[in-house]
């Protein structure tokens, strides 16, 4: 009854105010207690202030799991999709192609989800997963755990894109190549890029690869600028075409060799160029100047560029998908195909007759392309049933952009 008394309240006080005045004490008491505590309180319908900040902090960390969930299913739909890429043409379903460029990031960034939701064990971890294992078919041409086996290979063969052996005066590169093919035992040579220069010419070429005396270096229609093909053997080339492509410098060529008594087709390709090289380093220049314009001009040119581009490179496959189907010889096809492994120019150029060396003999991480992070295999060798791969491999070399691709390999 004291607390009433200190509140002026007596028997004799009207019901309606003494209950008013018991709950303005219960209120005071909670405020001491919640003082006591060291808790924040806030008035009903007073502005908000510091005593909202838990409830604020809580709300975004509600917002932010959403928008990861959010997050998670779109990227692994996009990822799904670039599953999808290879069996599509860029000509009617441009945006396939492109996410199938960009597949090995989505990956890895569904990699990264995959540990996330592992961290925070949570159900979406499944999503990231099911992504990651919807693309098993591409994986399974980048990464392999097999070993090659102890075999004694009936040949070797090696094709390297040489970038016109970096425009090397002296020759350097051009004889460091050789002499590392030499030590590989290369049987046969296919180079993409190849070229010369006024100081080390055709001749000095043929000289610094004089350990293959068969060789065959088409000469472009007069008129026809080209990026220069050739095949260097220690085998007789029996015959030889060059294949030429409309609105292009890229080219392609197959030549008949003799081993040992049996008569092999090689396709040496070098599909439509890219050209990201040369565009990126424009948006760079223009990025540094900070000018917006130049900045969109340049993006444009470079997204319009990669689209016609891969129109280009998928007509190119269909054509030489005709011309390897058309074999009669047991075949190799290889060369840059500037086409990643979930491409549809790969899948066309593979079509059903040929395997990928890389799938049949091949082990550990496969990228061709020194640049953009090392998460492009642009490079391959295929071959018919006639053929068995041995080993494959890409070894690191800083002779030119690409790194080359050997296969040893026998004949069944």
């Amino acid at each position: 009854m004291w607390e009433w008394a200190r509140f002026g309240i007596s028997a004799h006080d009207s019901p309606i105010r003494a209950f008013r005045l018991s709950r303005l004490l219960a209120f005071c008491q909670r405020v001491s207690r919640s003082c006591q505590n060291g808790r924040k309180w806030r008035v009903r319908g007073a502005g908000r202030g510091q005593g909202e900040r838990p409830m604020g902090k809580k709300a975004v960390s509600k917002l932010f799991y959403h928008l990861s969930i959010l997050s998670t299913f779109l990227l692994a739909g996009i990822t799904l999709a670039g599953a999808f890429s290879g069996q599509l043409s860029p000509a009617g379903h441009i945006r396939f192609a492109f996410i199938g460029l960009a597949l090995p990031v989505l990956l890895l960034i569904n990699f990264a989800a995959l540990i996330y939701w592992a961290i925070r064990l949570r159900v979406w971890l499944l999503i990231p997963l099911i992504a990651i294992l919807g693309n098993w078919g591409y994986l399974s041409r980048v990464i392999r755990f097999s070993s090659p086996p102890p075999s004694l290979a009936a040949f070797t063969i090696a094709t390297y894109n040489v970038d016109a052996f970096n425009g090397d005066q002296t020759g350097y590169s051009c004889k460091e190549i050789a002499r590392y093919m030499e030590e590989q035992h290369a049987d046969i040579l296919c180079m993409q890029e190849f070229g010369s220069n006024r100081e080390f010419n055709v001749d000095s070429v043929k000289k610094a690869f004089s350990t293959w005396p068969y060789y065959s270096i088409p000469q472009a229609p007069a008129g026809t600028p080209i990026l220069q093909l050739a095949v260097f053997s220690k085998y007789p080339i029996l015959s030889q075409q060059l294949i030429t492509y409309p609105d292009s410098k890229n080219c392609s060529m197959w030549c008949d060799i003799d081993i040992n008594g049996k008569r092999i087709r090689i396709f040496n390709n070098h599909l439509q160029t890219t050209e990201v090289s040369s565009n990126k380093r424009t948006l760079e220049k223009e990025l540094k100047k900070d000018n917006t314009t130049g900045t969109e001009h340049a993006i444009l040119k470079l997204t319009d560029g990669l689209e016609e581009n891969f129109v280009k490179r998928a007509a190119q496959a269909e054509h030489m998908h005709k011309l390897i189907t058309a074999s009669p010889h047991p075949t190799l096809v290889c060369g840059d195909f500037n086409s990643l492994p979930s491409s549809y120019t790969y899948h066309t150029m593979k079509g059903n007759r040929l395997k990928d060396g890389f799938q049949t003999c091949g082990h550990g991480y496969m990228y061709t392309f020194r640049y953009f992070k090392r998460l492009l295999r642009i490079d391959y060798i295929f071959h018919s049933e006639e053929l068995e791969g041995l080993d494959y491999f890409s070894p690191e070399l800083d002779y030119s952009d690409h790194n080359p691709v050997v296969m040893r390999m026998k004949i069944k």
